[in-house]
């Protein structure tokens, strides 16, 4: 066994996890942040003289490769840069864990790509409905928290995790994946993490004709903040707050409505993947809103009934693992665990 670092950069948060070679694990988490570089260095501070034997890294894109992980030498570095435009919210963030990191640790870097999960994915679910010689498609994100759901499903509720389960990973970042054999057929993110449900600060899913509009009143670079900063439950709520905690405390009806809006998106995705795959036969739900939020899980689920998928009150107020109602298919709660995974990919590469 190696001790192995991973970091986990979010588009609000780093998670870090340090995987010590006799089995222990300690976690370091920095939330809702504004600057990154500024967790970067409590963590740094938090390490004090560690050194890993490697260190794991979350992208949140990795452009056209398959690869789950690859070892960052200078030529892979220089790809990475190439696509930070693929995930302007993350990849900055991403690469900057990664520089930090070489120049502390004089071990080998590894990245790790949350868009690999979604290679097995059908070109029905990976075209997109554009002429093909622009060379853009449909990627999926999250991925590498979807394989940690999915190598730890069969164990919570057996043959069903081969059948078809939505997982809704809901957070900061929002999407839903469907699987079948424990391998992701179609997702709600698409070319960018913009794409998909309606997020904190990004609006999902638009009209092209509303982006066409919007680029006729701004030039790209404002266009592009606003895209991936002033959208979503931010704007849904006259800009009152991008967190679903705040959003639940508010007593403003810009506040309610951003949460039923939010509510709404995720059931119909529900229901859209479920009408591709003929019925679902599970309902996971994972990420910090996923896993914290009766409320959000209850709004969710309550105009689901009619495809068996029913609450228990009470094991849903108490984020119990299953949240199913008597007789309902199987609702599970899910701890997102990136982190973990990360540590997987890099003893195998």
């Amino acid at each position: 066994m190696k001790t192995i670092l991973t970091i986990n950069s979010g588009s609000s948060s780093i998670k870090a996890s340090l995987f010590e070679a006799n089995g222990s694990r300690r976690d370091f988490r920095y939330g809702h942040l504004r600057d990154h570089a500024t967790a970067y260095d409590e963590l740094m501070r938090e390490l004090g003289g560690h050194t890993p034997d490697l260190v794991g890294h979350r992208f949140v894109h990795g452009g056209d490769i398959t690869d789950a992980a690859r070892v960052v030498d200078d030529v892979e570095l220089a790809r990475l840069k190439s696509i930070t435009h693929l995930a302007p919210l993350h990849l900055p963030g991403n690469l900057m864990g990664l520089e930090l990191c070489r120049q502390r640790f004089g071990v080998p870097q590894i990245a790790c790509f949350d868009t690999a999960f979604h290679s097995t994915m059908p070109e029905l679910a990976k075209r997109l409905p554009i002429p093909s010689s622009y060379g853009l498609r449909r990627y999926g994100f999250h991925g590498l928290n979807y394989a940690h759901v999915a190598s730890v499903l069969p164990d919570l509720i057996g043959s069903k995790a081969n059948g078809n389960v939505v997982v809704a990973h809901l957070g900061s970042g929002a999407s839903l994946c469907l699987m079948r054999e424990l391998k992701s057929q179609d997702t709600t993110m698409g070319y960018t993490p913009a794409g998909g449900i309606v997020m904190g600060t990004r609006s999902g899913d638009l009209d092209p004709g509303v982006m066409l509009e919007l680029a006729q009143r701004h030039d790209a670079d404002t266009l592009r903040d606003i895209v991936f900063h002033q959208m979503g439950l931010l704007a849904l709520s006259e800009g009152e707050s991008s967190e679903m905690e705040d959003l639940l405390d508010s007593k403003t009806a810009a506040a309610k409505l951003a949460v039923e809006y939010f509510c709404n998106q995720v059931s119909g995705s529900i229901g859209n993947l479920a009408a591709k795959a003929g019925g679902i036969d599970a309902l996971i739900f994972t990420g910090g809103i996923g896993e914290h939020s009766a409320i959000i899980r209850d709004n969710i689920c309550s105009t689901l009934a009619f495809m068996g998928i029913r609450l228990d009150t009470a094991a849903n107020k108490t984020n119990s693992t299953y949240v199913e109602a008597l007789g309902s298919k199987p609702i599970c709660i899910i701890p997102a665990d990136e982190e973990h995974m990360i540590q997987q990919l890099c003893l195998h590469l």
